[in-house]
């Protein structure tokens, strides 16, 4: 290679590594921050550059240009809004003169400008329209509903005979310790208008077992919680003991049971 072409090579590489660090001073974008309707989203031409967060703030990374820039907003609902960008000379870019080739690709490029302001407030859009809504009609007259008896067959005291309930079979099982001692029994309501109290019925003595029915008039599942059994046990020389038991526990277990240890009397 003669010394002409080592010359023309070494020139034209010295003019790409002038013109490369002749825009080592700018940027070719510019990050702007933009207030507005959180979730708007910014557009150049048709390239998102941006949105809005939450806070109502958020940042924009917009390609410089000579001349006029427009940039457009668009709403969460598809509303759209166009905004003007104040363009003016990028100062830092002064620092190329010193690199000519440098300062025009700048020039040509863009990058010799840089938009005025950091922050820009985005169009407010018009607030969606919201459906009326309107009281509804008020009927004049409302048809009267015939009751029927069976409004009337609500379980009470005096209705009985509802329900299975009332019929309803468990185990029961009562010992003591001695045993032979007398066993008693009632009922106990805390809804007397749909349970009865009862006084207290004998059954036999210690050990009992059998199986039968509570027979218990107005009792349901419902009002079962609410009504308990009082199981007394008496011995002559010892004293009384007595054990309440809730009628619904009694049902779901299917049993109700109770072993009684009788303490002297002390004279």
């Amino acid at each position: 290679m003669n010394k002409k072409n080592i010359t023309l090579s070494a020139l034209a590489s010295a003019l790409i590594i002038l013109s490369s660090c002749g825009t080592i001073f700018t940027k070719s974008h510019q990050t702007l921050y933009v207030k507005g309707e959180p979730g708007t989203q910014v557009y150049d031409k048709k390239k998102q550059v941006g949105d809005v967060g939450y806070d109502g703030t958020g940042t924009i990374s917009v390609r410089k240009k000579l001349g006029h820039k427009s940039l457009t907003a668009v709403s969460l609902d598809g509303q759209r809004a166009d905004f003007d960008l104040r363009n003016g000379f990028n100062g830092i870019s002064a620092l190329n003169i010193f690199v000519p080739i440098g300062f025009f690709v700048d020039l040509a490029t863009g990058k010799i400008s840089k938009y005025k302001n950091d922050m820009y407030e985005l169009p407010k859009f018009a607030k969606p329209k919201t459906q009326e809504v309107h009281p509804p009609l008020l009927v004049e007259e409302v048809e009267e509903v015939e009751e029927t008896p069976a409004d009337y067959n609500r379980v009470s005291r005096d209705h009985a005979g509802q329900t299975d309930m009332e019929r309803a079979v468990v185990r029961w099982f009562f010992d003591s310790d001695p045993r032979g001692a007398r066993i008693f029994y009632r009922v106990i309501s805390s809804v007397p208008a749909e349970v009865k109290n009862t006084n207290e019925l004998y059954l036999m003595t210690t050990p009992f077992e059998e199986t039968r029915s509570f027979n218990i008039l107005g009792l349901t599942y419902e009002n079962s919680r609410d009504v308990q059994i009082e199981i007394k046990v008496t011995k002559k020389g010892y004293e009384d003991q007595i054990k309440r038991y809730n009628v619904r526990q009694a049902l779901d277990q299917q049993e109700i049971s109770g072993f009684f240890d009788l303490i002297k009397k002390d004279y």
